[in-house]
C-alpha cells in the first residue's frame, strides 16, 4: 500500500508541483521539469522507504522493485481501462496490447527504475547502518 501512495503521490501530487516550473522552450529530453520531477520523485520514495522502515539496503532495494513494479502495473491498467471506457469496445482495448512493449523498452522505464530503487536502497542502507551494533 505504501509504494502504490508513493506512486500516486509521484504521478500528481509532484507532477503538479513541477508544472510550477517554467517549461522548456529549447525541446529536448533533459529539461529542467523533468530534472525536477526525477529529484523530486526520488525524495518522495526516500521520505516513503524511511516510512516503511526499511532497516537495510536489501531492504530497500525489495521496497523499491515493489514501487517499481507497482508504478508499471498501474500504468497498464490505466492505459487498457481507458481506452475501454473511451470507446466502450473490448476490441479496441485488445489492440493496444502491443503498444505496451514499446512503453517498456523505452528508456524513461529506466529512470523510472532509479528513482524508485536508488533512493530506497540509499535510506534502507542509512537506517540499517545507523543502528547500534548488539554487544554481548
Amino acid at each position: 500500500m505504501i509504494s502504490f501512495l508513493g506512486n500516486y503521490l509521484n504521478n500528481n501530487v509532484v507532477a503538479a508541483i513541477v508544472a510550477l516550473f517554467p517549461a522548456s522552450t529549447t525541446g529536448g529530453v533533459f529539461t529542467v521539469q523533468y530534472i525536477a520531477y526525477v529529484l523530486l520523485a526520488a525524495i518522495c520514495v526516500g521520505i516513503l522507504t524511511w516510512w516503511y522502515g526499511a532497516k537495510s539496503a536489501q531492504a530497500g532495494v525489495v521496497f523499491g522493485l515493489l514501487g517499481f513494479v507497482v508504478a508499471i502495473v498501474t500504468a497498464f491498467v490505466t492505459g487498457i481501462t481507458g481506452v475501454l471506457t473511451q470507446t466502450g469496445s473490448l476490441s479496441q482495448m485488445v489492440g493496444i496490447l502491443p503498444n505496451f512493449w514499446p512503453f517498456i523498452a523505452n528508456w524513461s522505464t529506466l529512470v523510472l527504475l532509479g528513482y524508485w530503487v536508488i533512493p530506497a536502497a540509499a535510506v534502507g542502507w542509512y537506517l540499517g547502518s545507523s543502528r547500534p551494533s548488539a554487544t554481548i
